[in-house]
């Protein structure tokens, strides 16, 4: 992608983003002169001028009778893009409730292969809550999607400040890795050695994923405050029924 395309990929869209580059290659500009190193009419270019003052990607400033456009430090961008995520965190709560109380009907949706599985993975990392529980079968994700893709999770579920409850059930030569941590946020309990499964669970707000054992190589994720409450409580169950991980160390 050229600087043009990145930026209207940002959002700075159609003409914006040839005024916004033609200003910072210009730096302190009368509108004509960006307007001509654009493309841009002239009658266009101010229209286009008071959408970027909105922005604040650019200011300008009135010397004697010419006024002078001067483009922000384009770390603006980056505010600009916090801003916007920012305030979808807040509302997006109250969207999904709208969502899922459509119809009454719990959402589906089913994934195939390494590339279906990394995506129900991503999304754990959603959690509105920031409170994530998980039975995990070590074992299983080892193989597929992989230890360094897993790894990757967990610094990106750490930085995003969710917290994990997680019951391990699996081969013990898979505990030594992963244990609690006050520093990854991870809580870990063990399961009873009768209990051994090779599907992942995830569950977090309203949603429980599923992520299946190589053999099968699917992961699914349902949608639905009833079958969420459900999950819940046989976690809670089992993780009473779990052996407490007595140390925290790093990683």
């Amino acid at each position: 992608m050229n600087l043009i395309e990145m930026l209207q990929a940002a959002g700075i869209d159609g003409n914006k983003a040839d005024f916004y580059l033609a200003s910072l290659e210009l730096g302190e500009a009368t509108v004509a002169s960006i307007a001509q190193k654009a493309g841009i009419g002239r009658t266009n270019a101010y229209e286009v001028l008071d959408r970027l003052l909105a922005d604040g990607l650019v200011a300008t400033v009135q010397k004697g009778a010419r006024s002078y456009v001067i483009p922000q430090d384009p770390i603006a961008l980056l505010r600009r893009i916090e801003a916007q995520r920012q305030l979808v965190q807040e509302v997006l709560p109250r969207l999904r409730s709208i969502h899922n109380s459509a119809g009454g009907k719990p959402k589906v949706r089913y994934f195939s292969g390494i590339e279906g599985i990394k995506t129900v993975l991503n999304e754990t990392l959603e959690c509105q809550s920031k409170e994530l529980r998980a039975v995990m079968s070590n074992s299983e994700l080892f193989q597929m999607p992989g230890v360094e893709v897993i790894r990757g999770i967990v610094a990106q579920r750490v930085r995003a400040g969710i917290n994990l409850r997680v019951i391990r059930s699996g081969p013990s030569d898979t505990r030594d890795l992963w244990r609690s941590s006050t520093r990854d946020r991870r809580e870990l309990r063990f399961a009873p050695a009768d209990f051994e499964v090779g599907i992942t669970t995830y569950l977090y707000d309203d949603t429980v994923a599923f992520i299946s054992s190589r053999a099968e190589h699917y992961a699914l994720s349902i949608q639905s405050a009833e079958f969420f409450a459900f999950e819940c409580s046989l976690f809670e169950v089992l993780w009473s029924a779990s052996t407490p991980d007595r140390f925290d160390k790093p990683a």
